[in-house]
């Protein structure tokens, strides 16, 4: 095949890992595995969809390609670059070969479902339950067991689902999930098992499934041999981006999908797996290329396009002290005499005053807000640098807040249609009917229990005794219901009906109702996008937008803004500048993280992650003292923090060092006084005069 050059915009390691399986002017012969590590800033995204639109220009059918990621966005965007390069070098005119099967693991199971789920006995016409609505009936469950009831404390709905889904997706045993990361829970164990045996139950009864039955089901689908068979012959190519960031069940699927390995492409970095929390596991990239006969070949991509080799140079010292992992030595041709800053300051306020100084500095030396950062390890991290930043007059965003589909009135319209899909989804029906005045849990029950003894056809609403405070809004529901249901309408329009018979109750039930109406406007221009109702509900409930006025736009938001993030929010991101917080043991460490060297490695990549992100300049703050409450009688006093253990001595000297602590600032009652107090602040002003 002729290549025109196209593979002339990849280095050395990335064209290896594109044309991989491929001999040099010859057929295709059998590809075996291959694991691509991609280092920080490597060109990951690039590698991938050149990898896809190699194969389909070798001759290999576009709807023989499975590409798996880990969010919708991310398969759009590797899909789209894949099909213009196959548009302007195919070498037969006409339209670009379409990659019909990209998306995330989850949205691939919910379509193969759909069409395989008969044959291990799932009603095909399932719909999905997000993680609310899930622990809403997980908590039903658990009420009617009693449960709830019990005069010593048992877990909360929020934490049996936890416990649920970790079980799930790493495929360990109940008590040994319970011992190892759910301790306070595991004189629970009879009962959290009889309770996990009724919510499927429940589940099943409504036809629902939730996030980690989608992948359940996929796994128990490729045990079933006619139906892995079937499953099987759909895909000559399987491409997994992120590794890194799959869970055990996640593997076992692939694994069933390809057992020799014919075909498979993975691309992640073990330096970047930061989701054990969510059931993920390093060991996935790590056992890769030894999990099948002969190895997975490995192409290590180090070349990093992001960074400038200072930060790079730091970003490497600290991942060679990790225990484990593929060995790697990012560069960069952005050459700097500017290394990454270790700032020392005196307490958190000092750290959240000189944080705020140096973003003002930064945005008149001409990087604005937006193109800045500050991280943290946990959310509460930030809270003194909110108050400083409003002082300032200083407008930002922080993510990892409330997500689009958390939103009171997002659910309440999305729930509408989630009961025309399913009248059997009473969890939805429960919430939509006490959207109407005068209707209580009670009565939603009785309406409830009504309609099930008239097989949840919803005509039968009509019939309905609606109590007398929502007798005037009872028939509009039943009429929209019923409308909905009927399924005529394309799906934008299915939206609009729900938006305006649920704007009333909106004005009725918020005070901002003008405001959430753009969530609810922006909620219709998504659905135009969808052929069905199902695809829409399911889709968006697997991928949803961020945060709610992420799509809808907040207008009071400032032309400019820096961002606030945690660290697993940031990743993927990047920014010219990057503050990231507290960069001492008990933060980064987490002192809930280091219980295991499993745990402390982990806390390692996180730092690395957070360091990764930044473009030209990078700060590590260090706060020497934090402000601890202590008993009553007491009072309070000063703890010295010290710096995290991922920065030793040894490693100081990939740093410029410097210290913003006041001169007159004393020691504390014997805590060590820290490095020499210098006014960093003047000499920062100082830089510019």
């Amino acid at each position: 095949m002729e290549t025109n050059g196209w593979l002339d915009d990849l280095n050395a390691a990335q064209r290896a890992a594109v044309t991989h399986g491929f001999a040099t002017g010859g057929e295709e012969p059998a590809a075996g595995p291959l694991l691509v590590v991609a280092g920080a800033g490597s060109g990951k995204t690039q590698t991938l969809a050149h990898r896809v639109a190699y194969l389909v220009l070798r001759g290999v059918d576009a709807r023989r390609v499975l590409l798996l990621t880990f969010t919708r966005r991310a398969a759009r965007a590797m899909t789209a670059r894949a099909g213009a390069i196959c548009a302007a070098h195919a070498a037969r005119a006409g339209a670009p070969p379409v990659i019909a099967w990209a998306g995330t693991f989850h949205s691939i199971a919910n379509r193969l479902l759909r069409r395989h789920g008969a044959e291990v006995g799932l009603d095909p016409s399932f719909t999905v339950l997000d993680r609310p609505d899930a622990e809403d009936l997980l908590d039903l469950v658990r009420e009617e067991l009693g449960l709830a009831a019990r005069a010593s404390r048992f877990p909360k709905k929020g934490t049996c689902l936890a416990v649920y889904s970790h079980v799930v997706n790493t495929q360990r045993p109940l008590a040994e999930t319970l011992a190892e990361t759910f301790p306070w829970c595991a004189p629970w164990g009879d009962e959290l098992r009889a309770l996990f045996r009724a919510y499927v139950e429940a589940k099943q009864s409504r036809n629902v499934l939730d996030y980690d039955d989608l992948l359940l089901y996929w796994h128990h689908l490729m045990a079933e041999p006619a139906a892995a068979a079937a499953v099987r012959r759909r895909f000559d190519h399987v491409l997994v981006d992120e590794y890194q960031d799959t869970n055990a069940l996640q593997a076992a699927v692939l694994l069933a999908l390809k057992p020799d390995g014919a075909g498979v492409t993975v691309v992640g970095d073990d330096a970047q797996a930061i989701y054990a929390f969510r059931g993920a596991t390093a060991r996935n990239i790590l056992d890769f290329p030894r999990q099948f006969d002969p190895p997975a070949a490995v192409v290590t991509l180090e070349e990093n396009y992001r960074s400038t080799q200072p930060i790079l140079d730091a970003c490497n010292a600290v991942m060679d002290l990790a225990s484990e992992g593929f060995t790697k030595r990012l560069f960069s041709s952005r050459h700097s005499r500017q290394k990454p800053v270790l700032l020392s300051t005196e307490d958190e306020a000092d750290q959240a005053s000189v944080v705020a100084g140096a973003v003002l500095e930064h945005r008149e030396a001409g990087i604005a807000l937006r193109r800045q950062a500050v991280l943290f390890r946990a959310a509460h991290h930030s809270d003194q640098l909110e108050v400083e930043l409003a002082r300032r007059a200083i407008p930002f965003v922080k993510y990892g807040g409330l997500k689009f589909l958390e939103a009171s009135h997002v659910k309440d319209l999305l729930c509408v249609l989630r009961w025309a899909e399913n009248p059997r989804d009473t969890v939805a029906a429960f919430r939509v009917v006490q959207l109407l005045p005068g209707i209580g849990p009670a009565a939603a029950r009785s309406a409830i229990a009504h309609l099930a003894s008239h097989r949840h056809d919803l005509a039968a609403l009509r019939r309905f005794a609606a109590p007398p405070a929502a007798a005037d809004a009872w028939p509009a529901l039943c009429a929209l219901m019923g409308a909905l249901h009927a399924c005529g309408m394309a799906v934008e329009e299915q939206v609009a009906m729900a938006r305006r018979w649920y704007r009333p109750h909106c004005a009725r039930i918020h005070e901002d109702a003008r405001i959430r109406e753009g969530d609810l406007q922006q909620l219709e221009r998504l659905a135009a996008a969808y052929p069905s109702r199902e695809r829409f509900l399911t889709e968006l409930t697997l991928d949803p937008p961020g945060a709610s006025g992420d799509e809808a736009g907040d207008p009071r938001l400032d032309e400019d803004y820096l961002v606030l993030s945690t660290i697993h929010s940031a990743k993927g991101q990047e920014w010219d500048v990057v503050y990231v917080l507290s960069v001492v043991d008990g933060c980064i460490p987490s002192d809930m993280a280091v219980a295991s060297p499993a745990q402390v490695d982990e806390e390692r990549r996180l730092l690395y992650v957070a360091m990764s992100r930044a473009r030209d300049h990078l700060y590590l703050v260090q706060p020497l003292r934090f402000h601890a409450r202590e008993q009553h009688r007491h009072g309070s006093r000063h703890v010295y923090a010290p710096r995290t253990r991922f920065l030793p001595d040894a490693l100081l000297d990939r740093f410029e060092q410097r210290a913003a602590v006041r001169p007159e600032a004393r020691d504390d009652g014997g805590t060590p006084a820290g490095p020499p107090r210098v006014d960093v602040a003047a000499r920062m002003r100082a830089m510019w005069t």
